[in-house]
Parts: structure tokens; sequence; C-alpha cells
């Protein structure tokens, strides 16, 4: 496997505490010029006013797809409050897709074909597009990963029928409780929303980490996210991994609880990108740009607590993700009920939007997404990754406009990587070295 990484350490120093948007300012999120011209734009528009000179886009709309989950939120909030029009791009339409899947094929399709031009997308899926793996006939799409969208705050959950175990990080109780009941003839399922997406590799790291195989212990099945709950209701499976809100309207509705916070995983792991069709980005390169710094200039706005109430108001919406603001606004603002007595108030596992560098796309964090999917047999080990992710990683577009917007320089990493990772059972991930990262694992479908 080839690695992608160049090797100056990276500034990932985090902020010290969720910032307001106005503190951000204060602590150069946006060069000060730009921060005064903004906060008075703010005042006089809902959707503010430009952040910097842009020249004209080549076109003024795109289509882009979203699955109702909270980590959404930034392309909901730009088409809300404004932040398309804002740079130049009032015609783009935020869509709703029905599953994964759905965005995958619109995506396909292109949004001359009907389909979409990009998308709120689980970051492994423009890989997986664009060399053809989960596409029909296995033909490629080029895909660009322009931003990512968030860290943490996914979660796993699991039936009521396991109230008494408390699942938490360690599954090892949970393979003792399987054992018995596929032993009783009944069959035992995970569900999570797309094979090799982000969701896939959480419960299966997390199931393998307590020894079991999710391959050959239990069946692994695809559901799309807003079905999670309907669908543990009446007994579809045992555990499931998906953002918010569906963790929490389990946990409301008293069908199951929440094991794990996905950061109890891996601390600030990303998780969601900002994907768009590669032909449509070269074939408009500003109109990508402005489109990249209103999902930035959304992401500051979405991860400012002040606005967590309005965040969590707009995205229930029927049009958005359609579900009470109760099973919303808890988790958005840091306070996680598990449903099993732990109850964790201001949680650092928190979703963020912009903080900790939540928006750079770390081409390390891809490299091991593509690791994994080595491990589960999605990629060959010989499939070279420097190539692949230098294709598809676009951080020098997130650069760019970040610059435009006036991103102070601490805010924007020096390294495209963010170095050796550590999980929660102590297994490293030094992007130097995916191999010695495969080589220790013990439960995997390559030798």
């Amino acid at each position: 496997m080839s690695d992608t990484t160049d090797r100056k350490p990276a500034n990932s120093a985090p902020l010290a505490a969720p910032l307001s948007r106005r503190a951000l300012l204060r602590t150069g999120a946006y060069a000060s010029g730009t921060a005064a011209i903004l906060g008075a734009a703010y005042k006089a528009l809902p959707g503010g006013a430009w952040a910097a000179p842009l020249d004209t886009p080549e076109v003024t709309a795109a289509k882009l797809g979203f699955i109702a989950l909270t980590d959404a939120a930034p392309l909901i909030i730009a088409q809300e409050k404004g932040f398309f029009a804002k740079y130049g791009m009032p015609g783009v339409e935020v869509l709703k897709q029905a599953s994964w899947g759905t965005t995958r094929d619109n995506l396909v399709l292109g949004s001359e074909g009907n389909g979409i031009d990009g998308a709120h997308i689980l970051t492994p899926m423009p890989y997986l597009i664009s060399a053809g793996v989960v596409t029909q006939n296995n033909q490629p799409t080029p895909m660009y990963i322009l931003a990512r969208l968030n860290l943490d705050s996914q979660c796993i959950s699991v039936g009521a029928e396991y109230a008494d175990l408390k699942i938490g990080l360690d599954t090892a109780p949970f393979k003792v409780a399987l054992e018995k009941k596929k032993a009783s003839g009944k069959p035992i399922k995970a569900a999570m929303t797309f094979p090799g997406g982000t969701h896939d590799l959480w419960i299966r790291y997390w199931l393998a980490a307590g020894g079991i195989d999710p391959d050959k212990d239990i069946e692994t099945i695809v559901v799309p996210p807003a079905q999670m709950v309907a669908n543990m209701k009446v007994g579809t499976m045992d555990c499931f991994c998906v953002c918010e809100p569906w963790n929490e309207q389990l946990k409301n509705q008293k069908i199951g609880y929440t094991a794990i916070n996905t950061g109890e995983l891996w601390n600030k792991h990303p998780e969601k990108a900002f994907g768009m069709r590669a032909a449509w980005v070269d074939k408009n390169p500003k109109a990508a740009k402005a489109l990249l710094m209103a999902v930035q200039d959304a992401q500051m706005w979405c991860d400012d607590m002040a606005n967590r109430d309005e965040v969590s108001a707009i995205v229930s919406k029927r049009n958005w993700i359609n579900a009470p603001v109760a099973d919303i606004k808890d988790r958005m603002k840091g306070k996680f009920d598990y449903g099993t007595g732990k109850v964790v108030e201001n949680s650092p596992h928190i979703m963020k939007y912009w903080r900790d560098f939540a928006s750079y796309p770390f081409r390390s964090h891809d490299l091991w997404f593509l690791t994994e999917n080595v491990r589960w047999g999605k990629f060959a080990p010989d499939t070279d990754f420097k190539a692949l992710i230098a294709k598809v990683n676009r951080e020098d577009l997130w650069r760019d406009a970040a610059k435009t917007l006036g991103v102070a320089e601490a805010q924007i990493p020096t390294s495209t990587s963010r170095g050796k990772e550590t999980f929660f059972d102590g297994t490293v991930f030094d992007p130097e070295n995916p191999a010695a990262y495969l080589a220790s694992l013990s439960i995997k479908r390559i030798a």
C-alpha cells in the first residue's frame, strides 16, 4: 500500500472550548479586515455579504444531495440562511435523498441526467464511486472531496432486549449474548447505512474489537438512516450505527439505547464530506469555489454554540430531517443521555463542524478509510492509494477557498496529515505505515 502524506507535523492544536462566531472572529478565524466587513454585513443582511472579492461563478445553480442527518447541517444552513446566495450561487438546490445508494446513483447521473452534482456524503463514498467499486458495471465516476463536514457524534445503538447488559465500548458481553441468541435459531444482525461507508467501518471496528467477526458471527445489513428506528422496533436488527437524530429517537421511544458515541472509538474522528462530481468542478471552478466558501461559512455558523438551538429547529423541519426538535437539540448541544442511566453533559464528542480543523479534509484520514476498506475486502491491498487520494482529495481547493474567505493561517492546517491516530483499544494508525496497522488487526479479510 502506498503512503499519501507529507512528513511535516500537523498544526493540530485544538481550540480549548466551543467558540461563538464572535469569538471565532476575535481569535482569528477570519482576517481582521474581513471580520469587520462580516460583522457589519451580518447585522444588515440575514445571509451576510460577500466575505472577499470573488470572480463571478460560471453558473449560479447546482444540485446538492443530503441525507436526513444532523451532520448535513452545513448544507441545510447554507441554503436556509442564504450563504449560497451570498457567494453568487442563488440557484443551489439542496435535495433530500432516500438512501446513500440513491445518493450514489444520482451522483453517477449528474444533474444533466436528472441526478445531482454533489452531496453531503460518507467520506469513503467518493473513493468507492471514483474507483467504480460500488457503481453499476463497475464504471468509475470521478469524484472530488472539497471539505469534511464534521467530526465525531455518530452513535452505535443496541436493542432493548440487551438492556440488562448496558453494552458500551466492550463488546465481549455482547458477543456472549449474540452467540446464545444465534444458538436458539434466531437471526442476529447489525445494521449500517452503506457498505464500505463510515457507519459500516465504525460498527465493524467496534464489533471486531470485542472478538465479534462482522462477516461470520453476525449478519451485517444495509438500512437507510431514517428507517433505522422503525426496523429496530420490529426486530430487524440487534444493533445499528447511524448519525443523529435516530439514536436519540430510538432511546426516546424506549426501543433501545445508545452503546457508544463513535468519538469514544476514535476521538475527533472524521465523518461526512462535501463531495462533488469532478467533471462539474473542472467545468465550473469558480462556482465550485463559491459553493465551498458558502459551506465553510455555514460550518462556522453551525459551530457557534449560540446558534445550536436555531440549527436544531431548522434541521428538524419536514423538508429537512422531519423529526421532533426534542430528538435533535440535546445531542446537538452536547448532552448525551445513553438510556442506560449514563448521562454525559458537555460531551467532548459533540458534533464539530469547524473547530479542531473539522472542515479540512486531511489526506491521512482518507488513507485510514481506504485501509479499513482493504481490511474488509473492498479494495485490493496493492491499490495505489497515493495516486487515488491525490485525484479525489482536493484539499488544495479547500485552502484556496479558506484564504479567500479570510480564515486566519492559524485555522488552516500546515500539513495534509494529522499524524498518528490512536483508537480506544490502543491500536495506532500511522499514515506513514498503514501496512503495520493492518498487520496488528486480528479480525480481517486479508492474510
